[in-house]
């Protein structure tokens, strides 16, 4: 079976190194034309991973035409805001009745939907096998070292998830399957929020209790709002809900708790958005979540506090009081 990575980036350079180990063909698209050559002749991606090598099997492409030709499972590795112009461009070339993989997180920029949703409004079901979104903690540095690593392959089609599972898995990459979309997506797009806060911690100066209940009443509220949607509140406890949530609100590795640090140290979001050219999914799923709070009525305060952080440039040092100063109340 053909499998084809649709971005060349960290992360779809690790999974497909991970399916290739597995022997299935493997095709990599991307439009980095210096990304595509290292790949294709020294069988590296050394933008992301400095002289680890690759898979010699892996071959990629600056043609997405003949990356999607015959695949059996598509795999979008873009950036949120990207997916829309993507599926556009695949929808017409796609041939073979393939399963649509989404390794990307957080929600659609325009529709506020979760990503399964937009693939699907975006893509005939006749066209597909269906959709599945490959979610849990895990860093694509850890994975192209082959460290053991486990996430989840969600999909309301548990045929496909299996299939994603049996591809996938390996002796240092582990699937487990889960049927809640709902559930596992709100996870893995609102962690990026708190991961923020976290940082923001981290960069004011304080230390392991802080991030603690940080964490905790974290994901108290990614639970009250993915449940008022519709998902399985177990769901939370698992590799796409607490697993997640603590790898990202806790590691260096994370773009957002990164992100976090430095607005911290500065007690101020100003300068870090002014001068920011990566791709940060928690600034972007912020506004969504807040937004979407507000008008459900879903009390999510740490949300809030980095909402107000953001978008109307006020100091974390005194958003962190206004949290600690809250009505006191049960847990």
């Amino acid at each position: 079976m053909k499998v084809c990575f649709l971005g060349s980036g960290a992360w779809a350079t690790a999974l497909a190194n991970v399916v290739s180990d597995n022997d299935y063909e493997v095709v990599v698209y991307g439009i980095d034309e210096n990304e595509i050559n290292d790949i294709n002749l020294n069988h590296k991606n050394s933008k992301y991973f400095n002289d680890i090598l690759l898979n010699e099997k892996i071959r990629a492409t600056l043609d997405i035409k003949d990356a999607i030709k015959d695949c059996g499972i598509v795999v979008i590795a873009v950036p949120s805001s990207q997916i829309r112009n993507v599926l556009k461009k695949i929808e017409v070339l796609i041939n073979s009745n393939p399963i649509i993989l989404n390794v990307s997180k957080g929600f659609d920029n325009i529709t506020h939907k979760r990503l399964s949703e937009v693939i699907k409004d975006s893509i005939d079901s006749s066209k597909i096998k269906g959709v599945v979104t490959l979610i849990g903690p895990s860093y694509a540095e850890e994975v192209i070292e082959k460290y053991y690593t486990a996430v989840s392959a969600v999909s309301s089609s548990i045929e496909c998830a299996e299939e994603i599972q049996k591809v996938f898995s390996n002796n240092y990459f582990r699937i487990y399957t889960n049927e809640d979309e709902i559930g596992a997506e709100i996870g893995a797009g609102i962690k990026n929020v708190i991961a923020i806060a976290s940082g923001i911690l981290t960069g004011l100066g304080y230390k392991d209790n802080s991030r603690a209940a940080l964490i905790t009443r974290g994901l108290a509220e990614i639970t009250r709002y993915g449940i008022a949607l519709g998902a399985d509140q177990k769901t939370f406890l698992g590799l796409t809900g607490i697993g997640d949530l603590f790898l990202t609100c806790s590691s260096l590795t994370s773009r957002n708790y990164s992100c976090g640090i430095e607005i911290g140290k500065l007690d101020s979001a100003e300068e870090f958005l002014k001068n920011n050219t990566k791709t940060i999914e928690g600034i972007y799923a912020c506004k969504i979540i807040y937004e979407s709070a507000l008008e459900l009525g879903i009390e999510m305060p740490i949300v809030s506090a980095v909402y107000e952080v953001l978008y109307n440039n006020k100091k974390p040092s005194e958003e962190l009081v206004h949290l600690m100063s809250r009505k006191l109340k049960g847990e």
